[in-house]
């Protein structure tokens, strides 16, 4: 039985409301913030005839387990766990898919910051591995911005399978690899797609590299040998957006 768990900040709660309003139990609110966002929060919240407490921030912060809460604190049920087996499903709803893949991504403030550009970039999913990967969490929630709650976070027993799944049903797999030689630009990122990165330094594991259709990089003509994965993340992602556009 699935137990309910803390999401806390601004957007994160208010991106809840708005989308999964039936997973919400009950609100804590900070004493005293009355601020034109916590009245759009206590609006969407009377609304739904919700449960709201105040709390003073001692109690807030012990409840949402970070002092980094802005004041709002959300009790919910456990959303839908995507798995490999839902994957045919959103390749079928989606006309043309893309999917943003990472491998060994552990940090979870990388993952929240990925699952807000794979937003931004109209991506059907992420695509996590179970094991040693960030898997969705409050801080996730939080530094997401609400994109935890509109986009699919795909936990899959085993990556390389998957990819060679996503194959056979017309994804074509570009990993990102800095040993690459030909540049992202010049990839060609239309139609159903499946872009792979790697955690930051160690890059993409050999199986999941080996796997790949095609292998790109970014341009780098600094002195700095990569970049954070989210920010690589949202470029890559954002050139399959110019060339759909285009």
């Amino acid at each position: 039985m699935s137990r309910p768990y803390y999401v806390y900040g601004l957007h994160a709660v208010q991106a809840i409301l708005e989308h999964n309003p039936e997973r919400v139990i009950d609100l804590a609110l900070l004493q005293g913030r009355d601020d034109e966002r916590m009245q759009q929060i206590l609006s969407l919240s009377k609304k739904m005839g919700l449960s709201i407490q105040r709390m003073n921030r001692k109690a807030l912060d012990e409840r949402a387990g970070d002092p980094h809460h802005q004041g709002v604190v959300a009790r919910v049920k456990e959303a839908k766990n995507y798995t490999e087996h839902d994957l045919s499903a959103l390749i079928q709803e989606n006309p043309s898919p893309l999917f943003l893949v990472l491998d060994g991504v552990t940090d979870p403030h990388n993952l929240g910051a990925c699952l807000r550009n794979a937003d931004a970039a109209g991506a059907c999913a992420v695509i996590v591995p179970k094991d040693k990967s960030a898997q969705l969490s409050a801080t996730v929630r939080k530094v997401a911005v609400g994109a935890a709650e509109t986009v699919p976070l795909v936990s899959v027993t085993n990556l390389a399978r998957t990819l060679k799944q996503l194959q056979k049903e017309g994804v074509w797999v570009v990993g990102t690899a800095g040993e690459a030689q030909q540049l992202i630009y010049d990839c060609k990122l239309n139609g159903a797609l499946a872009l792979v990165m790697g955690a930051e330094g160690k890059g993409m594991r050999r199986l999941t590299r080996d796997t790949c259709d095609e292998l790109v990089k970014l341009p780098m003509a600094g002195s700095v040998s990569s970049l954070n994965v989210s920010v690589a993340a949202g470029i890559c992602l954002f050139e399959a957006v110019r060339q759909r556009r285009g």
